[in-house]
């Protein structure tokens, strides 16, 4: 995809992101946000950011099930969006709901389960927000940051967690979004596994080529070859005097040789051998 490309499909994503808000807007510029607005304002932002984290979720599963990588441009918006609802989420809740009543706040957090958990996603989120610069991507190191990132997938559980808990009786949304991200998270494991082999795979093939490498004994000339195959310098030296042949019998005489201590040829005994000659000429 060209630069203009991804510049035009950001925008387009930009602006839809923004849909909801301003549906919401209109809607409260109307009248028409219910008997009870606070409570479907800060229940339509929360649906809202859990649907984005979803989608930013989705991206990576899709390139590894399709083969589909350009949406990958998109995790990031996305990402930041669910931060940005989930945010405003928690700030109706901070300020219509409790009035900055922060005794009373906290006294809830720690009391219900479901605010506790929704409060820790958005921790992360902020976490993961603050960190989603490029400029944070050279500080941390792109291995330390991608660990770091990991950690959208424990803030998707407990948003689930939230929403599930927090839910009425009957409504079967928050299940579905559960159901959608064990989806998700089960290509992701899948994916890694499957990483996790190849790479296993590779390093056995790397450390059993060396090992054959290494053990390989050196190239050795043709004389050393026979020394180890049992050559003079191996066996017990025939040629010194004196020397006995095993079980105590005496050696037998050279290959060649006659009693007088005259040599003849190995392959005709009648004939003198031809260093003999040699020096008898």
């Amino acid at each position: 995809m060209t630069r203009r490309g991804r510049i035009l499909l950001k925008t387009l994503v930009w602006g839809a992101c923004l849909v909801p808000l301003a549906l919401l807007a209109w809607r409260a510029w109307t009248g028409d946000l219910t008997a009870n607005p606070i409570d479907f304002v800060t229940d339509t932002l929360g649906r809202w950011g859990m649907r984005m984290l979803l989608a930013s979720l989705a991206l990576t599963p899709l390139r590894l099930v399709l083969g589909i990588g350009w949406p990958l441009i998109l995790r990031r918006l996305l990402g930041l969006f669910a931060f940005f609802y989930v945010s405003l989420h928690f700030l109706v809740w901070v300020v219509l709901d409790h009035f900055f009543a922060w005794a009373q706040m906290g006294a809830d957090i720690v009391k219900r389960p479901y605010i506790t958990v929704g409060v820790s996603a958005l921790a992360l989120l902020v976490l993961l927000a603050a960190t989603s610069t490029s400029g944070m991507v050279k500080r941390l190191g792109a291995r330390a940051w991608r660990r770091l990132h990991r950690i959208v997938y424990v803030a998707a559980v407990l948003g689930v967690l939230h929403f599930m808990w927090l839910a009425k009786v009957g409504r079967i949304e928050p299940y579905v979004y559960a159901a959608i991200l064990a989806v998700l998270l089960g290509v992701r494991l899948a994916g890694a596994v499957r990483a996790f082999r190849v790479r296993r795979r590779g390093t056995r093939a790397g450390v059993t080529s060396e090992s054959s490498s290494d053990n390989r004994p050196p190239r050795r000339s043709i004389v050393a070859r026979t020394e180890i195959m049992g050559g003079p310098d191996m066996a017990p030296d025939h040629r010194t005097k004196g020397a006995d042949a095993p079980l105590g019998l005496p050696r037998p005489p050279a290959l060649g040789a006659v009693p007088g201590g005259a040599r003849t040829h190995p392959r005709n005994p009648g004939r003198p051998s031809r260093a003999r000659f040699v020096q008898g000429r």
